[in-house]
């Protein structure tokens, strides 16, 4: 099973770059995994909030594949712990899932269409976190579910 961590923006800044990379070299050892960051669409700037909503789904669904798990991270979804993130993967493993993706929406949030598209709906925390933490938030808590999977000693419980 691959991992696939998908964000709208621009490139990691340089305080949190450092630290994603390490995460994900770290997940690297359990699967494969893969960042990919999603331009912001041209003129986006001239766009209205609900157009440039519009157009970021308009990209993401076409990038889609139909196998692949969409894990939407919304402000309105499920809420896990590390464990219960474990559990999920282990679970998307034990069925043959051939690629998780983890899509962080752009600076307004995830279309309703991409919306509709996921299999599930994942809320990091009620906290609002800048799209760069949510990276690194989103790397780490992998790599800790992994870690979780093999009885690694990287979780306290």
């Amino acid at each position: 099973m691959k991992i696939s961590l998908w964000s709208i923006g621009k490139s990691n800044d340089t305080y949190v770059k450092e630290g994603i990379s390490e995460f994900t070299k770290r997940i690297s050892k359990y699967f494969p995994v893969e960042w990919t960051i999603i331009p912001v669409p041209k003129n986006a700037g001239m766009l209205s909030e609900m157009d440039l909503k519009k157009k970021e789904g308009e990209i993401i669904l076409q990038w889609i594949s139909p196998t692949d798990f969409l894990v939407a991270l919304d402000e309105r979804g499920k809420e896990m712990t590390s464990e219960g993130l474990a559990n999920f993967i282990q679970q998307r493993a034990t069925e043959s899932t051939k690629n998780i993706v983890f899509l962080i929406g752009g600076a307004f949030g995830i279309d309703e269409s991409v919306i509709k598209r996921a299999n599930l709906k994942w809320s990091l925390s009620q906290l609002t976190f800048p799209h760069q933490l949510v990276r690194l938030i989103l790397a780490e808590q992998v790599y800790r579910a992994c870690t979780i999977l093999r009885n690694e000693k990287y979780h306290h419980k």
